[in-house]
């Protein structure tokens, strides 16, 4: 089978492995499409030291959907032919394999398979090409979900990549009523726009001021600023945690999703005297898979218009590249049976 190996940085492996063994209670299934993640285009650039947990000389790649092409004899509720979700967390018995589990592989091999656990059945609602975006949009609802959201309330998430536009759209989904996506690249918020968000270009328009604009006013310990209840940092800039102390109104609350090492300075009493909450999240869990499928199921969102460009899978390191590219590019998918 093609298997794509990981050999540290700028440096993937076009592979040929022997396919899998299908045990009694396994089933082996044939990925349609798997989209690249950040953390796959970090550990390509930088090597597997960014905090990441992808093995050198392993097979990588997460974000994925599959067809069931083998179901071991004792497997119940499992049909050849079935679409499936593979559940990072569990499809390889690993929670320590969640972002390697072969998404950039021909065949997955999932090992005591489930439903509902090890993998999760696509309703025929959803694209097979929109699925391959359910994993980072389990990570972006569970970055809503996190914020506690209340029907009505309004909402900035920075960072217009695919878990930005994720939660944005999760807190639609959860009631919010405005929402706000903030980032630097053009290219990015008019695809955003097009969704029918609120959106800010911070390097070229002050966030603060747009923020009035968008939701009215509110007030905070500095003065006049935004009526917004809700900021998810799904960017990762270093300056985002200031920006929100500096704006956030009283009793608003910041969701941190991005992930980035290191430490970042918190002003403790402006937070105390603002009622600020900070609040991290990361991964996803069961009740997060079943809001997506319900999320993309509903047909609300175009969300597949967030996919920019599509490669066959000989093609991968270019993926990649292409996926870095944040003014040209959005979400970059492989589709197994493109040539």
């Amino acid at each position: 089978m093609k298997a794509a190996l990981y050999q540290g940085k700028r440096n993937i492996e076009l592979a040929d492995l022997p396919y899998p063994e299908c045990g009694e209670n396994d089933i082996i299934v044939k990925n349609l499409y798997a989209s690249i993640c950040g953390t796959d285009v970090a550990v390509y650039n930088h090597g597997s030291n960014t905090g990441h947990k992808v093995t050198v000389g392993g097979e990588f790649g997460h974000e994925v959907v599959s067809k069931v092409v083998q179901v071991g004899k004792n497997v119940k509720e499992i049909s050849v032919g079935d679409r499936v979700y593979p559940y990072p967390l569990l499809a390889k018995g690993d929670t320590k394999r969640a972002g390697t589990i072969g998404g950039f592989s021909e065949y997955i091999l999932i090992p005591n398979a489930e439903i509902n656990k090890q993998v999760y059945l696509v309703p025929q609602t959803i694209s097979s090409k929109t699925a391959s975006l359910i994993e980072p949009f389990t990570v972006g609802t569970r970055a809503a979900r996190r914020s506690e959201p209340k029907k009505g309330e309004n909402a900035v998430v920075f960072g217009a990549g695919t878990i930005g536009i994720a939660a944005a759209i999760a807190l639609k989904h959860f009631g919010s009523n405005k929402v706000m996506i903030v980032d630097i690249s053009d290219f990015r918020l008019n695809i955003v726009r097009k969704l029918g968000f609120e959106i800010c270009n911070s390097a070229a328009e002050n966030l603060q001021e747009k923020a009035i604009t968008v939701f009215g006013e509110a007030v905070n310990i500095h003065g006049k600023t935004a009526n917004a209840d809700i900021y998810i940092d799904a960017a990762g800039a270093e300056e985002l945690i200031e920006t929100y102390q500096t704006m956030g109104k009283i009793g608003s609350r910041l969701v941190v999703v991005a992930v980035r090492a290191g430490l970042r300075p918190i002003n403790v009493l402006d937070m105390t005297y603002s009622q600020h909450a900070i609040i991290g999240s990361g991964g996803y869990f069961p009740e997060d898979v079943h809001d997506v499928l319900d999320i993309m199921s509903s047909g609300k969102w175009d969300i597949e218009s967030i996919i920019t460009d599509v490669f066959p899978w000989e093609k991968l390191p270019q993926a990649i590249e292409r996926a870095a590219d944040v003014n040209n590019a959005l979400n970059v998918v492989i589709d197994y049976d493109l040539v």
